[in-house]
């Protein structure tokens, strides 16, 4: 936040208290320098507050721009030329608690970049000399012995060579699943580690390693993004020139510089100054109250004229958890005997799958069996034996390696993940996983075109082509881009926004760059706070419905603070016509000019107010 605007703003609540006090309270009537002694706290004021700020917008006219702020400076004068000095102070304060809410609502990029810092570690744990060192992170070489604490993070990008366990990677991969790691499976830095202690090997130095890319690209992303122009700002530029023109011809007409100084103060802006931010402070308490938490109040202005919309898949239009959707009977005719003896024999790994047949099986009441010998290699699958009989769980792939005559054995293609089963060496069945679609995703991409004016949605994964276009099929997605790294998203993000204006949906550091990137960025569920920053808002609940409540809230705000601003904006006219016949003085000039302040603002606070339903399908 702008400290010099926000205490200039406090100065001026304490000014304004004093000059009450005084006045009205100990009725202090005593008179300094020809001026009563109650009316000194505003000058001061006004002199140390209200001056710098005048010089600074008079740079602005200078420089032939205009705005909302500049109008209020002049104001300022007027109201000093008049001897109007409380109204000149509350001018003063619009002003700075203005500007001082605009720099609070604009999220610097250094913000981002602290919170990707936070995230790596400053040391790793080496093994040299049989011993266990902690050593700075910029001090691990490529080949080097690291060892990784459970619920570590990852420090370089490596290959385990000692230990077994699972590592969360989602927030780089995209994939929701805890990876299983095994002597051989490839580790990423940042990745968070599960209740294992693992050994690696380094096979990239911490400053090439995939984070560090993501970082990289997270800043180059930072610094390309355009400021918004404020809807104040785009109002303030017409209505400052027709009431400072109003004014002169006023004057010129009547010849009374009096004229002038009433038109101006009826014209002085606070329906803009104060009524977009109170709707924009009321929306984001809104928001809070429903779970969102609103981080740039500009995407409360934007995310209404925005009109494509762009999804990440996992975790977003999904649940983010692979469930066992499909068994698939190769050979014999009994699932149930089936199922038991491969959730019997999953009891015992840690493979991200294992879990989704363990609760298949739970769910169908499945007797679990006695297992013994259970094995499981890297790119070998689970093996096991039971009930006397040997078990193998692994891939396609692995199985047609060894035996490719039994290609013709299978059914073709597969949409999901997939495992084989084989007993006796035989295989026997096959395991389809799918990380579900959300029961309400296709109603909610459905009614986006309808209700809110999207006229193109976009689904955006890292996962197999395959997989991301069942998903757009099930929710009526017609446009999917799969396969994307962190930096193709971007890419095509930017894209987009260069065309039309953006919402991009995400929920993993993955995403930070592309939320960064597009005209409003929405992170789906606080579980980063990587992406928390990047993002413009944030759905605490992974609720679709939520999404949906932001949009509302964001169109409703957009349309009230309309209403205060234009509708102020009208009445001021209206007076500023008043003032220049004559049927105003600057003091009526005032008074009406609060009373349009007071309605504009009151109108403003009815955003607050939670309405009927905020959602619509």
């Amino acid at each position: 936040m702008n400290v010099s605007r926000t205490l200039i703003a406090v100065c001026c609540l304490v000014a304004i208290g004093v000059h009450l006090l005084l006045r009205y309270v100990l009725a202090f009537r005593s008179a300094f320098a020809g001026l009563p002694g109650y009316q000194w706290p505003l000058v001061l004021m006004l002199l140390g507050g209200g001056l710098p700020l005048v010089v600074e917008l008079l740079g602005k006219i200078l420089k032939r721009e205009f705005g909302s702020d500049q109008l209020a400076g002049v104001s300022i004068v007027t109201s000093v030329l008049l001897g109007e000095y409380l109204a000149g102070t509350l001018v003063v304060l619009m002003l700075s608690g203005g500007e001082a809410l605009e720099a609070y609502a604009v999220r610097s990029a250094s913000s981002v970049l602290e919170a990707l810092a936070r995230r790596v570690p400053s040391s790793a744990h080496r093994r040299q000399d049989g011993a266990i060192v902690s050593v700075a992170l910029e001090e691990v070489n490529i080949g080097d012995t690291v060892v990784i604490y459970p619920h570590e993070i990852c420090p370089v990008d490596g290959t385990v060579i000692e230990g077994r366990g699972v590592m969360d990677e989602s927030y780089l991969t995209g994939e929701p699943y805890m990876m299983s790691k095994t002597p051989g499976a490839p580790v990423l830095s940042g990745a968070i580690n599960g209740d294992s202690l693992l050994t690696i090997r380094a096979d990239r130095r911490a400053v090439d390693s995939r984070y560090a890319r993501i970082m990289a690209v997270m800043r180059a992303s930072e610094q390309q993004r355009p400021r918004l122009r404020r809807l104040g700002d785009r109002l303030g530029a017409l209505y400052t020139p027709v009431a400072i023109g109003l004014a002169l011809c006023a004057w010129l007409l009547s010849g009374k510089p009096t004229r002038f100084l009433a038109v101006l103060v009826v014209a002085t802006p606070c329906p803009l100054l104060i009524a977009i931010p109170v709707a924009i402070i009321g929306s984001i308490s809104l928001a809070a109250r429903r779970g969102i938490i609103i981080k740039d109040p500009a995407v409360l202005e934007q995310v209404e004229t925005c009109r494509v919309a762009i999804f990440d898949k996992t975790g977003t239009l999904t649940y983010g958890k692979p469930a066992l959707t499909q068994v698939v009977l190769l050979h014999g005719d009994n699932e149930r005997e089936l199922l038991s003896f491969v959730a019997s024999v999953e009891r015992y790994s840690k493979h991200p799958l294992a879990s989704a047949v363990r609760e298949k099986a739970a769910a169908e009441g499945i007797e679990m069996l006695d297992v013994a010998e259970v094995c499981e290699q890297p790119g070998e699958g689970l093996r096991g034996t039971v009930a006397g009989r040997s078990l193998q769980i692994t891939s396609r792939k692995r199985v047609l390696q060894e035996h490719p005559e039994l290609e013709a054995f299978f059914p073709r293609g597969s949409d999901g993940l997939e495992c084989v089963v084989l007993l006796d060496q035989v295989p026997t069945a096959l395991l389809r996983f799918r990380d579900e679609p959300r029961a309400d995703g296709k109603p909610f991409i459905s009614h986006l075109g309808k209700q809110h004016r999207f006229e193109r949605v976009l689904l955006v994964s890292g996962d197999r082509e395959s997989e991301v276009r069942h998903l757009a099929e099930h929710v009526g997605i017609v446009e999917i881009h799969a396969g994307q790294t962190p930096e193709q998203k971007l890419a095509l993000v930017r894209q987009e926004t260069t065309r039309n204006r953006t919402v991009f949906l995400g929920d993993g550091i993955n995403d930070a760059p592309a939320l960064t990137a597009a005209t409003v960025g929405i992170a789906f569920g606080e579980q980063s706070d990587i992406t928390s920053e990047a993002a413009g808002a944030v759905i605490m609940d992974s609720s679709l419905q939520k999404v949906d409540e932001f949009l509302h809230i964001g169109r409703r705000m957009r349309t009230i603070a309309l209403q205060s601003a234009v509708g102020g904006m009208a009445l001021s006219v209206l007076g500023m016509v008043l003032a220049a016949a004559g049927h105003l003085d600057p003091v009526a000039g005032a008074i009406a000019q609060e009373v349009i302040d007071v309605a504009a603002v009151v109108n403003a606070l009815r955003v607050a107010l939670p309405p009927r339903a905020l959602t619509d399908y």
